[in-house]
């Protein structure tokens, strides 16, 4: 099985178009969208529509969940009050533009998508959030401490944990056995189609392969490609700069 997952495309339609011709490249089984479809470009609307008529299972971002209730606020953690400035002009602008049908959407998203699986007689847990279980808006780190991923998934019943936010991939293979019994879990930061923040402005999404001989003794039970693509970047910042939204966010996806 390989599942496709993607996130935090942000309203930027040139990359989530590149991402849909992308994927028709791959051999996948299913696809999924972990949220933040709309905020900081031009084409909410657009985003959301694309997603709805190809009827993909999605989760709601803090983006959404923000603007799916008219809220002045995306949940986002700004560090500086210039960056809390530029936010409320990204919001402002975004709850003016989005149309009933599409707030409406977002408003009913679900906050996280479980998927069951029983390979080999055992169970695997693979959860789907945004941020973390806990909130929505929680940046989940690859810095952060094994045990603290650990409890995490353990809390919430995960044993593969696919979430975005950070718009930062990485895949960490934890190991919370005991008494010298290993078993393996997964945390799977899957980046962003529409607004990287890792130095490379192309965008990300994941390949999650999930094994027929899975068990969570095997740390390889699961394999996980992070794969870039080409969009064009400057037709989305130029549309940036054409808007009443801050050029700051048309820089931000130039350099990513």
């Amino acid at each position: 099985m390989k599942i496709a997952l993607f996130s935090d495309i942000h309203a930027n339609l040139p990359a989530l178009e590149a991402f849909f011709k992308d994927l028709e490249t791959r051999d996948t089984d299913a696809v999924y969208c972990l949220g933040d479809l709309v905020g900081y470009n031009i084409w909410p609307n657009e985003v959301i529509n694309e997603i709805r008529k190809r009827g993909i299972p999605t989760i709601a971002g803090n983006y959404d969940f923000g603007v799916g209730r008219s809220s002045d606020d995306c949940g986002c953690a700004y560090q500086t009050e210039e960056d809390k400035e530029l936010g409320k002009i990204s919001i402002s602008y975004t709850n003016d533009v989005v149309k009933p049908r599409e707030r409406a959407f977002l408003r009913t998203l679900p906050s996280h998508i479980r998927l069951e699986y029983k390979i080999n007689e055992q169970r695997h847990d693979i959860l789907l959030v945004h941020g973390s279980p806990r909130k929505v808006n929680e940046y989940l780190f690859e810095d952060r401490s094994d045990k603290s991923m650990i409890r995490i998934m353990e809390e919430a019943n995960a044993e593969i944990m696919c979430f975005g936010h950070t718009h930062k991939p990485f895949h960490k293979i934890l190991n919370s056995g005991e008494d010298g019994n290993d078993h393996f879990k997964h945390a799977i930061n899957i980046g962003s189609v529409g607004k990287p923040k890792d130095g490379n402005p192309k965008g990300g999404y994941v390949i999650l392969t999930i094994n027929p001989d899975s068990a969570p003794t095997s740390k390889d039970s699961i394999s996980v490609e992070f794969i870039r693509f080409e969009y064009d970047v400057e037709a989305a910042a130029k549309a940036v700069e054409d808007s009443p939204l801050p050029n700051e966010y048309a820089d931000m996806l130039r350099k990513a």
